[in-house]
């Protein structure tokens, strides 16, 4: 077992079920996610293995003999007539009868209507009333001649929940973690493997949680298929309902003027719309009317009556084109359908995901380590729903006066939201406090500048905040401004070191390329176009000697890394001269032997085309550089390891460079 997942079966014993254990006793039963995990908290949420193995084919007994499949309602309805009564795992919607004064409950896979319900069921679990909830339930059996009655009688009945949770206790438990820590904790609860992807792309992952702990927040993630943007708000809680764009009406949604029946959003904490885009989509301008004031003023009115509520609009699709494609021809709402298309509209939008830069699933992307009980999770995020954290970055920064109220809104629903699914604790410090407000700039900053392209007479708006200690004020940028919106990636980026004169030595014509400044470049998460040629190119013409230290190169794509810069310097020095490459690194035991034999083929092949290679290992080095004996030094954060993993040979950015996506990463030039 994994050092974290010891930790977090010590500190929340009981709380937590192993990942993997929810697709092995699923079979071909079509339930969420936190109705299985409801299950298998109640019989695997421990690290012992043999209780976990008799709690598996526990759950999968339940599944089995009381969980109802559509093709077998039949054998259900007579298992109930036989016995008189049997418990049942169903969803469960109630409508009110008038003209019989009763509720009367619909099963979506028994296929039994019109069964009544008691008032005090009711009174109990109101979200009985809407689209419908996971249910344990005992369903009795008793003749009847009464003509119009039926037999079906429910004998008891519990939505699948936990009832009760301790916040308290959960924020003192999150004390115990790292920041990285919790952070994975949350990414494995989502089923995901936390070693697949970079901070940014947790940090994307965990704002599909904002709504669950933000009162009426609005979000929006377009992008590609397969990433799983809806995945999240169909199977994580039963607090959030995922509907298909296509079903929303007025009626269904807010208010049904017919009877005064209260919609959607006077039940759910959120409503998500899946399939959202799409701009053949017909949908009903008067919805959207009613959309934009309740997303506004968190109220809606039909009628003459005005009502309030609380959920949390989220709106999915997937996108035409790419980003690029977009930037260039129209904007970044381009996909939407045309009544959804209004600048009214989208200026409600909190935050806008890029969920292009989320990777598509892979089976390598799911985790089998342990993580919380989704449903025990969504509890805890219910409650945090009741907290206000839009204040907390003020003691340290200060919005610049040109963000107006609307965007301020924005940032500070986002900001509150992460802070209560990272911090929940309310213990961070200054540069994690930054951490979270530069993200939640940005996703705002990503309305705001789609909103100018789409109409003039929104202004531009300087997305900056002010450090109260330092006074320094600091720009906020999306990451495709910075990837398309300017000529060169590179020097868009590129931040001088003032205080250095430039100083030039005498150089050849093949030398002279531009002028090459000391500074550093500062590589952003899930970054694209760059490449070894734009990053270090122009800083090897010239030289005859390169050093590169690098602790990290044993695996397969570290070998692949170093390679391709071989290659570069093939390219970029003259091997007409007497041309040396050094590598200075470490290994391991295990790996060190076939590690040597590879850099000795290495060897061999550099020898053939005028290139003298050296290797060594020293087991004391930390830093990264690449030294040149051409006055330049190059300081690597991350080494040469600067790229995410890709998905293999069919992968396209597996042979382009700058198609992969970056780690985050400094690199520095100085002048020696």
């Amino acid at each position: 077992m994994k050092e974290l997942d010891k930790k977090i079966n010590t500190h929340f014993s009981g709380k937590v079920v192993r990942k993997d254990l929810t697709k092995l006793v699923k079979g071909n039963a079509i339930v969420p996610t936190y109705v299985l995990e409801y299950l298998l908290g109640q019989y695997c949420a421990t690290d012992n293995e043999a209780t976990i193995e008799q709690g598996i084919q526990q759950v999968k007994s339940v599944i089995s003999n009381h969980f109802v499949h559509r093709d077998q309602a039949q054998i259900v309805k007579s298992t109930i007539r036989e016995k008189g009564s049997h418990r049942i795992i169903d969803k469960i919607s109630v409508k009110l009868n008038d003209k019989e004064d009763q509720y009367e409950a619909n099963f979506a896979n028994l296929g039994l209507n019109k069964v009544p319900v008691a008032d005090d069921v009711i009174r109990s679990y109101p979200k009985l009333l809407t689209e419908g909830v996971w249910c344990i339930l005992t369903m009795g059996y008793l003749r009847t001649d009464e003509k119009n009655s039926t037999p079906w009688i429910v004998d008891s009945i519990k939505p699948i929940q936990i009832s009760n949770v301790d916040l308290e206790e959960y924020k003192e438990a999150r004390q115990q973690f790292t920041k990285n820590e919790w952070i994975d904790l949350l990414v494995q609860t989502m089923g995901l493997n936390p070693d697949e992807f970079s901070f940014r792309t947790k940090l994307l992952q965990l704002t599909r949680l904002v709504p669950f702990v933000e009162n009426n927040y609005n979000l929006i993630e377009l992008g590609p298929k397969g990433t799983g943007k809806s995945h999240v708000f169909s199977e994580l809680s039963p607090h959030g309902i995922l509907l298909s764009g296509g079903e929303v009406t007025k009626a269904k949604l807010f208010v049904n003027n017919s009877n005064g029946a209260i919609g959607l959003v006077g039940f759910w904490d959120v409503i998500s719309y899946d399939e959202f885009a799409g701009k053949t989509k017909k949908t009903d301008r008067g919805l959207v009317d009613i959309m934009k004031n309740y997303m506004a003023n968190k109220s809606f009115s039909r009628g003459t009556s005005v009502y309030g509520a609380s959920a949390s609009m989220v709106f999915v699709g997937n996108t035409d084109h790419t980003v690029n494609y977009m930037l260039k021809h129209s904007n970044l709402f381009d996909a939407l359908p045309k009544d959804y298309y209004d600048t009214a509209f989208l200026d409600r939008i909190h935050a806008y995901v890029p969920g292009w830069e989320v990777q598509k699933l892979r089976n390598d992307m799911f985790t089998s380590d342990y993580g919380f009980i989704v449903d025990y999770l969504a509890e805890i995020l219910k409650d945090l729903r009741k907290e206000d954290r839009t204040n907390d970055f003020k003691p340290f920064f200060e919005l610049s006066n040109s963000i107006t109220t609307r965007d301020k809104d924005g940032i500070s629903k986002t900001f509150s939201g992460l802070i209560k699914v990272i911090y929940p604790d309310g213990k961070f410090n200054k540069e994690e406090a930054r951490e979270i407000l530069d993200f939640a700039i940005e996703c705002r900053k990503r309305v705001k500048e789609q909103l100018r392209k789409m109409d003039e007479t929104f202004e531009k708006v300087d997305f900056s905040y002010s450090d109260r200690e330092t006074g320094r004020k600091n720009g906020v940028e999306t990451l495709e401004e910075v990837q398309y919106g300017r000529a060169s990636v590179v020097e868009s980026q590129f931040i001088p070191e003032q205080a250095v004169e430039p100083t030039f030595k005498q150089q050849t014509p093949r030398e002279i390329q531009k002028e090459l400044k000391a500074g550093q470049i500062i590589l952003r998460d899930n970054q694209t176009g760059i490449s070894y040629e734009k990053l270090f190119g122009d800083y090897l013409v010239g030289s005859t000697e390169i050093t590169i230290t690098d602790p990290y190169i044993r695996l397969p794509y570290q070998f692949r890394n170093l390679m391709e810069f071989i290659e570069l310097v093939t390219k970029k020095v003259n091997i007409d001269q007497d041309v040396k490459i050094n590598l200075i690194t470490v290994n391991t035991e295990e790996y060190i032997e076939g590690f040597k034999e590879k850099l000795s083929q290495l060897e061999y092949g550099l020898e053939s085309m005028g290139i003298t290679f050296n290797f060594e290992f020293r087991e004391s080095i930390h830093d990264r550089s690449i030294e040149l004996n051409n006055g330049w030094k190059i300081l690597l954060g991350r080494g040469l390891d600067i790229w995410q993993k890709t998905n293999g040979w069919f992968d396209l950015s597996e042979f382009i460079q700058a198609k992969r996506q970056c780690k985050a990463c400094e690199v520095t030039y100085l002048r020696v």
